[in-house]
């Protein structure tokens, strides 16, 4: 079937049968409710569990959707939603709950798009980032709630602002051609990140994702990195200036994906703002520093977007119904998206996996790397690609793959140790380099207006 009309079969899959669900704001106890009551209808593929606590000590609680909770598959790629990280931009959390209901009716229903989903992914729901800051904007409500009321964490703090700052690093890499990927973290970066912060980080750190989006408000537009500008002067002033990932293309398909799948995002004219197909390169429409999801892409495997969903950060209940028949086939077909591109095994000549390996892929300068197991997911455009395997003690191997506009292609990989030449093998061949030297050289670990994201 031509993949341009997976959406329409898609939506026509999701139309089968809509559950029964509730439109309502859910303060935390309710939200935690709701989470338990969707993991006690759905116990045999999901799992909830909590990644850390809050300021104010509430659960940042995570609804994990798999045929196999709690264990990561080989070649099943690692997905994420986060939702409500301002805690006053609200629509993320209940679209979220929202979905989570909904994946688990349709799979108690039989629908073969989300039960093949659903087998097939390991999908992470976090409807909240932020409850302390939820918990406050809730108390003035929808009528009454101020721009920034709720906004940051119990401390007072902008969580889309405290992560560490990679990019500059990264900028700085750029200029003697260092990289721009699994940049290492300060030495004294958690003395320097909110308890909400440390403990995504560390979660982001645990498990392999691939792919991700996180959803605010405030306007509606699928924004992409960089988020931040190399040229911080062109904020004061109000310019922009597009900053482009290595994978640019692909964050634009990604970008669309949701925008067109969108009841009207992909319009372009929303909340007084004009976005052509409905997306927005972050810098381009204003830079912002220590962002989560440039900290995604520059820190891990995870190629993450930026979902802003709607006008009003604290939309009425009355709303509620309308904006999830908007964003449900979205939210369904961009996790589809986390299969395209390559993937597959890097081991040794015993078929042991072998954690850590460098991919590269040649024309991209940025590399992702295998998991514990050795598997590893590489988000890639329809084409052919050199695609090459490194890890330390072994010799590299390159290879062809081709990319179709479906399935992602299985490309594995066996690599074969380093052969260590004696001294004396070293001096018969005419080489110079001593015992020392040689056991240095290894193959290097590649790693509005109106809104703030």
């Amino acid at each position: 079937m031509a993949r341009w009309l997976w959406p329409l079969v898609g939506a026509l899959l999701l139309l089968e049968g809509a559950a029964a669900l509730s439109f309502l704001h859910h303060r935390y106890e309710e939200l935690v409710q709701a989470l338990f009551r969707v993991q006690s209808q759905c116990p045999y593929v999901t799992r909830i569990y909590s990644i850390g606590r809050s300021v104010e000590g509430r659960h940042l609680y995570v609804l994990e959707f798999s045929d196999y909770p709690g264990i990561h598959e080989p070649l099943e790629p690692e997905f994420k939603y986060v939702g409500n990280m301002h805690g006053n931009e609200v629509l993320g959390r209940e679209l979220l709950l929202q979905l989570s209901e909904f994946l688990c009716e349709e799979y108690r229903r039989g629908n073969e798009r989300i039960t093949r989903l659903i087998h097939d992914t390991r999908i992470h729901i976090m409807p909240s980032m932020n409850p302390d800051g939820y918990e406050v904007a809730a108390k003035q409500g929808p009528d009454s709630n101020g721009y920034l009321t709720g906004r940051n964490n119990a401390n007072g703090v902008d969580l889309n602002r405290n992560f560490p700052d990679l990019n500059t690093l990264m900028y700085y890499s750029r200029e003697i051609s260092g990289p721009n990927h699994h940049i290492p973290l300060p030495d004294n970066w958690k003395s320097q990140v909110e308890p909400e912060t440390l403990a995504v980080i560390q979660w982001i750190s645990s498990y392999n994702f691939v792919l991700s989006a996180n959803l605010h408000g405030g306007a509606v537009v699928a924004n992409y990195p960089y988020d931040k500008s190399q040229d911080q002067r062109f904020r004061s002033h109000r310019r922009t200036v597009n900053t482009p990932t290595p994978d640019d293309k692909l964050f634009q398909k990604l970008a669309k994906t949701y925008s067109y799948a969108h009841s009207w995002m992909h319009r372009g004219w929303n909340c007084g703002d004009y976005f052509a197909d409905g997306i927005t390169n972050g810098a381009s429409w204003y830079s912002l520093s220590k962002g989560m999801q440039d900290f995604n892409y520059l820190y891990t495997n995870c190629f993450e977007i930026t979902l802003e969903l709607s006008c009003n950060k604290f939309p009425p209940e009355e709303d509620l119904e309308r904006q999830w028949m908007a964003n449900r086939e979205a939210l369904v077909a961009f996790i589809e998206e986390v299969h395209q591109g390559i993937k597959g095994m890097v081991s040794d000549e015993n078929n042991n996996g072998i954690a850590g390996a460098v991919i590269s892929v040649r024309g991209i300068s940025h590399d992702i790397t295998s998991g514990d197991m050795g598997d590893y997911f590489r988000l890639l455009l329809p084409g052919t690609y050199t695609v090459t395997a490194s890890a330390e003690g072994y010799q590299p191997l390159t290879v062809t793959a081709t990319v179709g506009p479906a399935a992602p292609s299985l490309v594995h990989f066996q690599l074969k140790q380093e052969v260590v030449r004696k001294p004396t093998e070293r001096k018969a061949s005419g080489t110079r380099m001593n015992n020392k030297a040689l056991q240095k050289k290894v193959v290097p670990r590649a790693t509005r207006r109106g809104t703030q994201r």
